[in-house]
């Protein structure tokens, strides 16, 4: 991309940054939550880029005076002194210039925001399960690698281990965006804890990575919830099974695509505190029909840019895992590994970061960058 392209997109961006700036200091529009709220969103996304702006313009103006003295300057010592100013700045152009580029790109509106984490044991019966468990434990590890926070608001134990499913949620800096790529059917092969014979087996489990709503994101009217209130079981001392902390919600909602009405229902046991679990479950209502409303969005664009990254399709095979081996290939972009160890123990970052690289280069060739 030429200099001055990159300059003129960037310079567009300054002036939109400085008017959002002014508008967020406006009275009227921190009285107005929802627009006070997608204002310094678009001002938080627009940062990085008048960075790199500033950054930019700083360097082509040290460029520009290294190659003025070279062409002027007649005292040796000087023009040795611009030649290696020159030599340092001048690749240092071209990686900024890379990192703009992927900064240009329209930013998936989602990216920003917290995240639901859904896993549940597929084909495999008990394995599946344990795998699912094993998953969970790969998340909870990198989450906390992130400094992200993550909460457990529903499960089901497999009877030999692990989860049938689990659902929790996400709380961080860019957590969507970062995990969405994880959306998908994770395969295992390796001899179960189960197996008497010592042959390897092939299980999987599903995982769903949902953006959380906000509350302006989808309207939900609240007098038609259905409350029922129980008493938890499990694990967590006498007052489990003496207050009624548990809560479950029933909604009828219509599907704006096709008109249909489906009953959504929705249980809460995170904590022991039965308003904070009515918060959660509304929480997780909001994402779930936001999620159903959003998918039409979802696969607009996937049909628009099939890229192997994302292809909108949840139940794509996507990653194995091979025991065995020590191996993990994921089947998008051919990336295969063999530090399993380390990977289920939540160093899952690199394998992220080249899906991203990936999504990012499709989507720069189809740009034209």
């Amino acid at each position: 991309m030429a200099n001055n392209m990159i300059l003129e997109k960037l310079e567009a961006v300054k002036i939109r940054f400085e008017e959002t700036s002014q508008q967020l200091t406006d009275p009227d529009v921190i009285a107005d939550v929802k627009r006070f709220v997608n204002l310094n969103k678009d001002y938080r996304q627009m940062e990085p880029l008048v960075d790199a702006y500033k950054r930019y313009t700083n360097l082509l103006s040290n460029i520009d005076d290294a190659r003025n003295i070279l062409a002027t300057e007649k005292d040796e010592e000087m023009r040795e002194m611009a030649k290696a100013e020159l030599d340092t700045l001048e690749p240092q152009q071209s990686a900024i210039e890379e990192e703009i580029k992927i900064l240009l790109l329209p930013q998936d509106p989602e990216d920003d925001k917290n995240a639901i984490l859904e896993i549940r044991g597929g084909t495999g019966g008990d394995e599946a399960a344990i795998f699912a468990g094993d998953l969970f434990r790969m998340y909870s590890k990198y989450c906390e690698t992130k400094g992200w926070k993550l909460e457990v608001s529903s499960f089901t134990e497999g009877a030999a281990g692990g989860y049938k499913e689990i659902i929790c949620s996400v709380t961080g800096s860019k957590v969507y965006g970062t995990l969405k790529y994880e959306s998908g059917v994770h395969r295992v092969q390796r001899v179960p804890a189960t197996e008497t014979q010592g042959r390897v087996h092939t299980s999987a489990a599903t995982v769903a990575v949902l953006p959380e709503a906000d509350e302006f994101d989808v309207q939900i009217n609240e007098g038609e919830i259905k409350w029922d209130t129980f008493r938890s079981s499990g694990a967590g001392g006498q007052n489990v099974n003496k207050v009624e902390s548990g809560v479950r919600l029933r909604y009828n909602w219509k599907n704006p695509i096709n008109g249909t009405v489906e009953e959504i229902l929705i249980e809460c046991t995170e904590t022991r505190d039965q308003p904070k679990n009515k918060e959660r479950a509304l929480a997780r209502l909001r994402t779930f029909i936001y999620d159903k409303e959003h998918q039409k969005y979802v696969d607009d664009i996937a049909s628009r840019r099939k890229t192997m990254v994302s292809t909108g399709d949840r139940s794509a095979k996507i990653r194995t895992y091979n025991y065995p081996q020590g191996r993990i290939t994921d089947h998008r972009i051919n990336y295969t590994i063999y530090n399993l160890p380390a990977f289920m123990d939540g160093d899952i970052q690199d394998c992220i970061d080249q899906l991203t690289m990936a999504e990012n280069a499709e989507r720069m060739k189809e740009s034209g960058m």
